[in-house]
Formats: C-alpha cells, structure tokens, sequence
C-alpha cells in the first residue's frame, strides 16, 4: 500500500517559525530549492516539502524552473511569490542618507546619496527622505512597493519601531519612526540600527557555511551586528553588539557620549580620530579627513589609525573567543584603510585562542557601503511576508 503524502490544508495552523524561516531564506537569496531550505534548516525534507507547499497554496512561494543536481532529478526552484515586488531603503548619515531599491534576493539598484539634515530633527528631516522615496517607488511602479527599510545610526528598540537614547540623534529619542512612516506609504516598514542592518546585508551574500558571524561597523561611531545560527541575533533587550562601550584600559577617564568614562568609542571611533589629531595639530573636521589623512600615509594619522584598530582588536578578540564565529566582517569608512584593517587582524590572531582562529575569515565587507541598505530593505522585505503569511492565518499582528 502506497503511503499518501500529507494533505495540504486551506489554511496554514498558525503561523509556524519554520514558515518564516522558509520566506527570510527565499528572501535573502541564500536558499532557492528544498533542499537547500532543508539543510540550512535542519528540518526533514517531508517537513519543508509541506510548508513550502502550505506557502504556495497563499501564493507567497512559487516555482520557477529547475536546477541540475549532482547525481540526481533537477530541483526545482523556488522564488518569491509575486517576486516583482520591491522596497525601498535608506541608511541615515549625520547628514546625508543613502537610498536605493532592493529587490527579493538582495538586488540593488538606483542608488544615490542625498542631503540628510539628521541633526534637525524627525519632523524636520523625514518628510524629504519620504519625498525621495516616493520619487524611487514610483519610478518601479508603486503599485509593487511591499515595504520600507530604514537603517539608522543609534540604538533602536525593533518591537515598537523606536530610536532610543541616540548619542548623534538630537530629538530623535522615542520618536515613532516605523508608525510615521508606515501612515505615509501604508506598507510594512522596518526599521534597525546601521551594523545589524549592515550584518543582515553582508550574511546574505556570504557562503552558506558562515553561519555564524561578527559584523562591525567602524565609521564616525563604532558598532558591531551578530549573525547566530544564520539569523540575526539582538538580545534579550536589542543591545547585543554594543562593543562601543566595553571599557579599555587605553581610554583612561576620557568621558564619553554614554556618560561614562574610558569606552572604546572615545579611542577608537573616528569621532575620537578627529579629536586626537586636532589635538596633534592637524586640520580635520571629519572622519572623511582622518581617511584622506591616513591614505596620503600622514605619518600621525597613520599612527592614530593603526592604534584605533588595535584597540578595537583587542575588545573584539574577547567577543570572538566567547562567540567562536566563522567570520568577521569590517565595514564603514574606517575599513577602507589598510593600516586599520591590519592592525585589527593582528590583534584577533594574537589575542584569540588558535583553536577560534583556526579557520577564522576576517574581511572586508564584500558589500561595503552597500551593507547597510541591502539589509534594512531585505528587513523590509521579510516584514512584508511576514505580513502576509500572518494575514493569510488569520492571525494579525499589531
């Protein structure tokens, strides 16, 4: 007697996270068959089989076309149901923002940097960034808009939509960002600080086997973005990755922004760089300047930057020694300079245990300054099917 496969039902029982799981993977590009859906899950191939089949009875997964396999029957290929679709994203700066379109499976296209007056405030600052934004969905065809992502420079409490106690936001703090902008274009928006965004842009174009990962961000301020078990990881309260003020012993009682003293921040960010080689005599206003500096090899801001890179090695070779991850990813505008990046590199091999270092990558972002925004649209994207998946139950959430 032949056993009969599971019956599809008419409506999903709840909304499982393996569903989800499924659409994040189809979304980012990093699965497109069941099999590969199965082995990034870890779930049997019967399981998936069936929550793909309960995905594409909603219309949000379809197939489309096969692809060979190694001794076996071509797989088919999964995509997006109406995969059409896009989002529009943004990275806020102190005063510019870049913007562009991301498409399902990480796409970009139409990228631009625009004036961003940050320091003037959300009511003042955002009604531009919606006009720029409108202008881009339009040009694709707003009727195919499915979300808007938004990558911020300060800490974000996701749940809410929130910008909490930001150091370089002023009269940002508590502002409902994802509600206002959610009234303006009446589809789901996500919004997240800058190095999650950017490690959720990098993983998506990283191999597979990289499952677990460290993202930081070295720009004006200092940040870092975890990738657990192929998902990003935030924490019990959304804090995870604050390396910017673990204390060392370098920064003495230099105050910082947090209101303590002593943070890596004030030793290592390009705030600090700027502060230091002022305080050297030199004429910088930027973090900008610091780069110029140091890439026409200014033997002070060489110094300054390679001492930056060994400070911020240091308080990332604890987190790699307790974490154990496969890779760690340097962006923002600091990574650009050799020094920095070498300086880092050394100090993760000669502070970390040889076992956590074994097969350590340490790179540059491949993204660059791209990160930021492929993730925060590719969050965008997700929190659109994940709407929809929530929709299709019945089971609203708020």
């Amino acid at each position: 007697m032949t056993e009969k496969s599971p019956p599809r039902r008419k409506h999903l029982v709840g909304v499982t996270s393996l569903a989800e799981r499924v659409l994040e993977l189809l979304a980012s590009g990093q699965a497109t068959t069941r099999t590969e859906l199965a082995g990034l899950l870890g779930a049997a191939p019967s399981t998936i089989s069936f929550t793909v089949g309960q995905l594409m009875d909603h219309g949000l997964v379809a197939e489309e076309g096969t692809v060979s396999s190694a001794g076996g029957r071509p797989r088919k290929v999964l995509r997006l149901g109406g995969s059409d679709g896009f989002a529009v994203a943004a990275e806020l700066g102190g005063k510019h923002a870049h913007v562009g379109v991301v498409l399902p499976g990480g796409g970009l296209t139409d990228v631009s940097t625009v004036p961003f007056p940050t320091a003037d405030g959300p009511e003042a600052a955002l009604p531009g960034l919606v006009e720029t934004l409108s202008s881009l969905a339009e040009r694709h065809g707003r009727g195919l808009l499915r979300g808007v992502g938004l990558c911020l420079p300060g800490p974000v409490d996701v749940e809410p939509g929130l910008v909490t106690l930001p150091a370089r936001m002023p009269g940002w703090n508590r502002f409902p960002v994802r509600d206002w902008l959610e009234e303006r274009f009446a589809v789901p928006v996500a919004i997240e600080n800058d190095a999650n965004c950017m490690a959720v842009g990098e993983h998506s174009v990283r191999p597979s086997s990289h499952r677990q990962s460290i993202m930081v961000k070295a720009g004006s301020g200092i940040g870092a973005g975890v990738i657990a078990d192929g998902r990003l990881y935030r924490g019990g309260t959304g804090g995870a990755g604050e390396i910017t003020h673990v204390r060392v012993e370098a920064a003495h009682d230099i105050p910082c922004s947090c209101g303590n003293t002593g943070c890596l921040e004030t030793v290592a960010s390009g705030a600090a760089l700027v502060r230091i080689l002022r305080e050297r005599g030199r004429e910088v206003t930027s973090t900008e300047d610091v780069v110029r500096l140091a890439s026409d090899a200014d033997p002070e801001a060489t110094r300054a930057v390679r001492l930056a890179g060994r400070y911020l090695g240091q308080v990332l070779a604890a987190n790699v020694n307790f974490f154990n991850p496969d890779a760690v990813y340097l962006g923002g505008i600091l990574s650009t300079l050799e020094p920095f990046v070498a300086a880092v590199r050394s100090q993760l091999y000669e502070g970390c245990h040889p076992l956590v270092t074994e097969h350590l990558v340490i790179e540059r972002a491949v993204l660059g300054a791209d990160a930021g925004l492929a993730g925060a649209g590719q969050m965008a994207l997700q929190r659109a099917l994940a709407h929809a998946l929530h929709t299709a139950t019945g089971n609203h959430r708020p």
